[in-house]
Order: structure tokens, then C-alpha cells, then sequence
């Protein structure tokens, strides 16, 4: 066991033992008790997310002996979510908890830093990808000339779509006016289509009402309840059982800290905030599932209607998907090698989800 394990072991053991003052350890208090106090923005608009961000902000003070606060933000308190990485860059906000998605518009190989279509399906393939393939590291040095220090991926779960009208295949998208997160996954869905538009989370609700768009990817089912969906669609489309999202099957957020404040924290508080991004990530993601499967019996309720596309969607569009995988892979170098990292995985013997057939006639330019 590494040094690292012990101490995460150790971290963890203290929150389920002692709660949240079980961590106010001692050494890291401020020898001059002043407590250094961190605006920080996620990307949840409302609902479930922004509750759990915030009352695992509140925890910090208590944990740190008073050294590090976090001052919470909900989305567009500060920014607007697209711009939330401008605003950690230029000190407007010391840290963000944003979708890493959102990150690909600076960082073309943040494409291949969350989920995406047909790729990795379970949240320990992408622990194993970040703390087992390297993952963190590539991460943490592309951030760095930008500026940023990524903590770590926080997982919250897979993207549901919402409808006006009935999804019962991959056909069914064609023409369809569609909200979608940008990049890889809106050109799968163009692909098939789609016609498809960018919107931060917080502006889909009104798109919807007002007709501006009839499909919409967002989160999970609690958020997406919370956020009024069921008030203006009638459908939720997802994949086969077993298969939530084809698109999205692992939605990730994550931890990012302006360089500068990073910077200004001792050792043992930066090792305190990674090791607390494990624990926020557990805290959450579990506590998202235990409110989604409320949140289905709510869309029942409502009359909202579940279809599901077939197992020959899957294979359909993952006949699109892969071509365009390694289209974004071969953008620069550093898309390359994190794609080829995962694309390995993918297909050991671990995972299988990719066979060489599917890959014949596709090279990466690494």
C-alpha cells in the first residue's frame, strides 16, 4: 500500500467516523487564525447538485480548523457557465466545480477528459482511467498552461434526453431541433440528424417552453425533475436496459482551482482539498442516485412516458461514433495520447467494448 493510499484510507475513515468537525485536524489550522475563503461557482443551476455542492461546501471551515472556507456559488451567481473558466483564470472566482465538458473550448483534449459516445460506461473505468492510466497527470499538466490546477473528477451520472415527442430510435432525431453539450456528442447526434444547438443548463427550461428546441440532453433525473422538465416534455429517452445513456453514460464534473490560489496553499491544504475532491465525488454521486430514484416515480406522476432505443441503436450509432472518436483524437497530440489510453482499455480484456474490426482502416497521430 503506497503513501498515497494510506493517507486517502485515513481521510476517509475520518469522515465516516466523525463526520464533518471529525476532520478539523489540528495541523491544519492557521498558525495566525486567519481563515483563507474561496469563491467557488459550480455548473448546478438548482435542484439536487446545487444543494449537495453547497452543504459540502459548508463542511470546509469545520474540517480545516477554520484555515479554508468556500464561499458557494450556484450557476450564473457569478458567470455565466461558459465563461467560468475565464473567471478562475483571471481571479474573479478562486475555483469552479463546472462540467468538464465545458472545459473543450480551450482545452480541445478535454473532449476525452468526461464521458463520451459509446466510450467509457461506468464511473470506476474513469477512476481507473484518472488514478490507475495516468489520467490525472495529463489533466493537471494541460490546466496548468492555462493557467488552472485540475483537483480531480467529481461524478454525478449518466445524461437522460428529454422530449416533446416519442424517441423509439435513432431515426427518430432526424430534423429534431436539439440541445446538446457541444463537441463530440453534438456532432454524433448532427450525424444522425439532429439539428443541434448549444445551451448552458440553466437556459434549456425557457428553449423548451418557448419552442425553440424539442429535445434536450441534460443531467439525471432529479435535477432535470427539479429544473420543471416534466412541465415541458412529455418523454425521456434512454438506451437499452442497462445502458441510461448512449451519449453520456458518465457525465463528470470536476474540481478546478485558479493557479494563483492554488499556489498560495500549503502542502498539507493542497493534499487536504485533493483528498476532500475524493470524498465530495463519493458524497455526491451517491447522493444524486438516491434522488434520481425519486425523481422517476415523480415523471410517472406527471405522465411522463420512458422509450428506450434498441441494442441495433447501439450498434447504429456506434458505427457513427467511432469514426469521429478518433477524428477528435487526432485534433493535437494531447487528444491522442489520452484517447489511446482509453481506447487500450477499452479494448483489454477488461472491458472489450471496442473490437479491432470496429477500429480497421482508423489511425491516431500520436
Amino acid at each position: 500500500m503506497t503513501k498515497y493510499d494510506i493517507t486517502r484510507r485515513a481521510a476517509l475513515q475520518k469522515v465516516a467516523l466523525a463526520g464533518a468537525a471529525g476532520l478539523a485536524a489540528p495541523s491544519l489550522a492557521s498558525a495566525a487564525g486567519e481563515t483563507t475563503t474561496w469563491k467557488i461557482q459550480t455548473s448546478w443551476p438548482g435542484g439536487a447538485g446545487l444543494q449537495i455542492f453547497k452543504d459540502w461546501c459548508a463542511t470546509i471551515v469545520e474540517k480545516t480548523g477554520g484555515e479554508l472556507a468556500f464561499n458557494p456559488f450556484g450557476a450564473n451567481d457569478v458567470v455565466g457557465d461558459f465563461q467560468l473558466f475565464d473567471a478562475v483564470k483571471n481571479g474573479v472566482l478562486d475555483a469552479v466545480n463546472p462540467f468538464t465538458i465545458y472545459a473543450q473550448g480551450i482545452i480541445p483534449a478535454a473532449t476525452f477528459l468526461t464521458s463520451y459516445p459509446l466510450g467509457m460506461r461506468n464511473p470506476h473505468e474513469w477512476d481507473v482511467f484518472y488514478y490507475g492510466l495516468g489520467g490525472l497527470e495529463i489533466a493537471r499538466e494541460m490546466y496548468a498552461k492555462q493557467g488552472m490546477h485540475f483537483v480531480g473528477p467529481v461524478h454525478h451520472g449518466p445524461n437522460i434526453i428529454h422530449s416533446k415527442v416519442p424517441i423509439r430510435s435513432i431515426d427518430d432525431f432526424r430534423g429534431r431541433k436539439m440541445r446538446m453539450p457541444g463537441g463530440m456528442v453534438a456532432e454524433v447526434f448532427t450525424e444522425i440528424g439532429a439539428e443541434t444547438t448549444v445551451l448552458p443548463g440553466s437556459e434549456i427550461f425557457p428553449a423548451l417552453e418557448k419552442g425553440t428546441i424539442d429535445v434536450a440532453d441534460y443531467v439525471g433525473p432529479a435535477v432535470n425533475y427539479s429544473l420543471g422538465f416534466s412541465q415541458v416534455t412529455k418523454y425521456i429517452s434512454m438506451g437499452p436496459p442497462g445502458f441510461m445513456s448512449l451519449y453520456q453514460p458518465v457525465d463528470l464534473m470536476d474540481i478546478t482551482v485558479g493557479m494563483d490560489a492554488w499556489n498560495k496553499l500549503s502542502p498539507a491544504m493542497r493534499q487536504f482539498v485533493e483528498m476532500e475532491t475524493h470524498v465530495y465525488s463519493d458524497m455526491h454521486h451517491a447522493a444524486i442516485q438516491k434522488a434520481d430514484q425519486e425523481a422517476w416515480a415523480k415523471f410517472e406522476a406527471d405522465g411522463t412516458e420512458v422509450t428506450r432505443l434498441s441494442q441495433d441503436d447501439v450498434e447504429l450509432m456506434t458505427e457513427v461514433a467511432v469514426p469521429i472518436w478518433f477524428k477528435y483524437a487526432n485534433r493535437d497530440k494531447d487528444s491522442a495520447r489520452i484517447f489511446k489510453i482509453q481506447l487500450d482499455y477499452m479494448m483489454s480484456g477488461s472491458l472489450g467494448y471496442v473490437t479491432p474490426e470496429q477500429i480497421e482502416g482508423l489511425e491516431l497521430d500520436l
